[in-house]
């Protein structure tokens, strides 16, 4: 077996692994399968991280990850779905990233494997055993590649931004409030 070969082997088990994974934490979220708390606990979820509106935070995450993982794992349209894939991780790594790095303390370790590995693979390919290559790389050309991870970034850009402000508008309200208890107490 050539090395070669070898590669497109390796990057179709990788494909398989994160893809899989993604997929079923995006069905989680959309459809409730395999444990997860379906598109109502997920909005609610959602609207308790800062994402707003829950409902719409939810279907895009949900979609991101069932959608990016699924087009991971069959090598189909790679560089799109590993910037989807690492767009959609970067607003997990967000909500993690204050409890530090590790996943056992809550931390951002998980997400980011997970946005480095899809941005890995949209970056190399699919591989010669995947749709890509049997669509003579259609939809892998470096054009859509690039086009694709600019519109991710600025996406989670956005997307985290706005996250961030309605957390910080809700500690300001959580402070005011206890200032407010601290003062009623004093008379």
């Amino acid at each position: 077996m050539t090395s070669l070969h070898r590669k497109d082997l390796g990057l179709l088990a990788l494909r398989a692994a994160v893809g899989g994974v993604l997929f079923a934490h995006g069905t989680q979220k959309l459809f409730g399968w395999f444990g997860g708390a379906g598109p109502e606990g997920t909005a609610q979820a959602m609207e308790h991280m800062g994402f707003l509106p829950g409902e719409r935070s939810a279907r895009a995450a949900g979609l991101g990850e069932a959608g990016g993982g699924a087009l991971l794992a069959v090598g189909l349209a790679t560089p799109a779905a590993g910037a989807v894939v690492a767009g959609t991780m970067a607003g997990a790594i967000a909500v993690h990233a204050p409890a530090g790095f590790f996943a056992h303390g809550g931390g951002y370790e998980y997400p980011a494997l997970l946005g480095a590995c899809g941005l890995a693979l949209g970056v190399a390919g699919a591989g010669r055993y995947s749709l890509d290559a049997a669509l003579g790389h259609r939809l892998a050309r470096p054009w859509v590649g690039a086009l694709a991870f600019a519109a991710s970034a600025l996406g989670a850009a956005s997307v985290v931004a706005r996250r961030q402000d309605e957390v910080r508008r809700r500690e300001a309200r959580a402070a005011d409030e206890a200032a407010r208890e601290d003062g009623a107490g004093l008379s």
